[in-house]
Protein backbone atom coordinates (compact mmCIF):
# COMPACT_ATOMS: atom_id res chain seq x y z
CA UNK A 1 0.00 0.00 0.00
CA UNK A 2 1.36 3.31 -0.85
CA UNK A 3 -0.98 5.77 0.61
CA UNK A 4 1.46 7.64 3.45
CA UNK A 5 -1.45 8.87 5.31
CA UNK A 6 -3.22 5.64 5.74
CA UNK A 7 0.27 3.98 7.10
CA UNK A 8 0.72 7.13 9.65
CA UNK A 9 -2.70 6.50 11.09
CA UNK A 10 -1.79 2.90 11.30
CA UNK A 11 1.71 3.26 13.38
CA UNK A 12 -0.22 5.91 15.34
CA UNK A 13 -3.24 3.75 16.21
CA UNK A 14 -0.15 1.02 16.96
CA UNK A 15 1.40 3.52 18.92
CA UNK A 16 -1.54 4.92 20.98
CA UNK A 17 -0.27 8.23 19.88
CA UNK A 18 -3.72 10.51 20.08
CA UNK A 19 -1.88 13.54 18.35
CA UNK A 20 -0.79 11.48 15.83
CA UNK A 21 -4.12 9.80 15.00
CA UNK A 22 -5.90 13.23 15.16
CA UNK A 23 -3.64 14.98 12.72
CA UNK A 24 -4.65 12.45 9.87
CA UNK A 25 -8.13 13.28 9.59
CA UNK A 26 -9.31 16.55 8.11
CA UNK A 27 -11.66 19.09 9.88
CA UNK A 28 -14.23 18.29 7.06
CA UNK A 29 -13.63 14.44 7.90
CA UNK A 30 -16.75 11.79 8.09
CA UNK A 31 -16.84 8.35 9.47
CA UNK A 32 -19.85 6.56 8.39
CA UNK A 33 -20.43 3.16 9.48
CA UNK A 34 -23.56 2.00 7.03
CA UNK A 35 -24.68 -0.85 9.11
CA UNK A 36 -24.85 1.20 12.31
CA UNK A 37 -25.67 4.72 11.21
CA UNK A 38 -26.02 5.94 14.72
CA UNK A 39 -22.19 5.64 14.98
CA UNK A 40 -21.21 7.93 12.66
CA UNK A 41 -17.96 10.33 13.89
CA UNK A 42 -17.31 13.87 12.34
CA UNK A 43 -14.26 16.19 12.67
CA UNK A 44 -10.55 14.71 14.25
CA UNK A 45 -12.10 15.97 17.74
CA UNK A 46 -14.44 13.17 18.19
CA UNK A 47 -12.18 10.63 16.12
CA UNK A 48 -9.47 11.47 19.12
CA UNK A 49 -12.48 10.74 21.56
CA UNK A 50 -12.85 7.42 20.05
CA UNK A 51 -9.92 6.07 20.30
CA UNK A 52 -9.23 7.81 23.74
CA UNK A 53 -11.80 5.73 25.01
CA UNK A 54 -10.89 2.42 23.04
CA UNK A 55 -7.26 2.79 23.84
CA UNK A 56 -8.47 2.64 27.34
CA UNK A 57 -10.62 0.07 27.64
CA UNK A 58 -8.76 -2.22 24.85
CA UNK A 59 -4.97 -1.20 26.16
CA UNK A 60 -3.41 -4.26 24.41
CA UNK A 61 -5.43 -3.30 20.75
CA UNK A 62 -3.40 -4.00 17.64
CA UNK A 63 -4.05 -2.78 14.06
CA UNK A 64 -3.16 -4.17 10.59
CA UNK A 65 -4.30 -3.76 7.56
CA UNK A 66 -4.01 -7.05 5.64
CA UNK A 67 -4.69 -6.22 1.88
CA UNK A 68 -5.38 -2.94 0.35
CA UNK A 69 -6.48 -1.91 -2.96
CA UNK A 70 -5.97 1.62 -4.21
CA UNK A 71 -7.91 3.53 -6.51
CA UNK A 72 -8.01 6.96 -7.03
CA UNK A 73 -8.23 9.17 -3.91
CA UNK A 74 -9.68 5.53 -2.00
CA UNK A 75 -7.69 2.89 0.00
CA UNK A 76 -10.18 0.10 0.37
CA UNK A 77 -8.41 -2.23 3.03
CA UNK A 78 -9.14 -5.68 4.99
CA UNK A 79 -8.47 -4.30 8.57
CA UNK A 80 -7.81 -6.66 11.64
CA UNK A 81 -8.12 -5.47 15.13
CA UNK A 82 -6.70 -7.62 17.87
CA UNK A 83 -7.80 -7.37 21.43
CA UNK A 84 -10.58 -4.96 20.88
CA UNK A 85 -12.71 -4.57 24.47
CA UNK A 86 -11.03 -8.44 24.49
CA UNK A 87 -12.49 -9.66 20.75
CA UNK A 88 -10.78 -9.72 17.71
CA UNK A 89 -12.22 -7.46 14.88
CA UNK A 90 -12.12 -7.97 10.74
CA UNK A 91 -13.68 -6.36 8.06
CA UNK A 92 -13.61 -3.67 5.26
CA UNK A 93 -12.94 -0.21 5.86
CA UNK A 94 -12.82 2.48 2.68
CA UNK A 95 -10.75 5.94 3.42
CA UNK A 96 -10.96 8.61 1.02
CA UNK A 97 -7.54 10.78 1.69
CA UNK A 98 -7.66 14.32 -0.22
CA UNK A 99 -5.01 17.17 0.49
CA UNK A 100 -2.90 14.67 2.66
CA UNK A 101 -6.11 14.01 5.29
CA UNK A 102 -8.49 11.51 5.56
CA UNK A 103 -11.79 13.06 4.51
CA UNK A 104 -14.19 9.98 4.89
CA UNK A 105 -14.09 6.31 6.06
CA UNK A 106 -16.91 3.96 5.94
CA UNK A 107 -16.68 0.93 8.43
CA UNK A 108 -17.64 -2.49 7.60
CA UNK A 109 -16.29 -4.18 10.43
CA UNK A 110 -17.50 -7.35 12.54
CA UNK A 111 -16.46 -9.26 15.95
CA UNK A 112 -15.16 -12.78 14.53
CA UNK A 113 -16.59 -15.63 15.47
CA UNK A 114 -15.69 -18.11 17.63
CA UNK A 115 -14.14 -21.60 15.72
CA UNK A 116 -17.41 -23.10 16.88
CA UNK A 117 -19.87 -20.80 16.95
CA UNK A 118 -23.35 -20.96 15.29
CA UNK A 119 -24.39 -19.57 12.78
CA UNK A 120 -27.39 -17.53 11.11
CA UNK A 121 -30.22 -20.05 9.87
CA UNK A 122 -28.85 -23.29 12.02
CA UNK A 123 -26.01 -25.05 12.87
CA UNK A 124 -22.91 -25.45 10.58
CA UNK A 125 -22.85 -28.47 8.29
CA UNK A 126 -19.75 -30.77 8.63
CA UNK A 127 -17.66 -30.62 5.32
CA UNK A 128 -16.52 -33.20 3.12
Amino acid sequence: MSNTVVQRLIGALNGHDLDAVEACFGEDFVGEWPAHPAREVHGPARVRQNWEMIFKTSPDITIAMTNAVEVGDETWGEWHYTKAAGQDLRGVIIITVRDGKIRRSRFYMEPVDAAGAAVPGGPRLARD
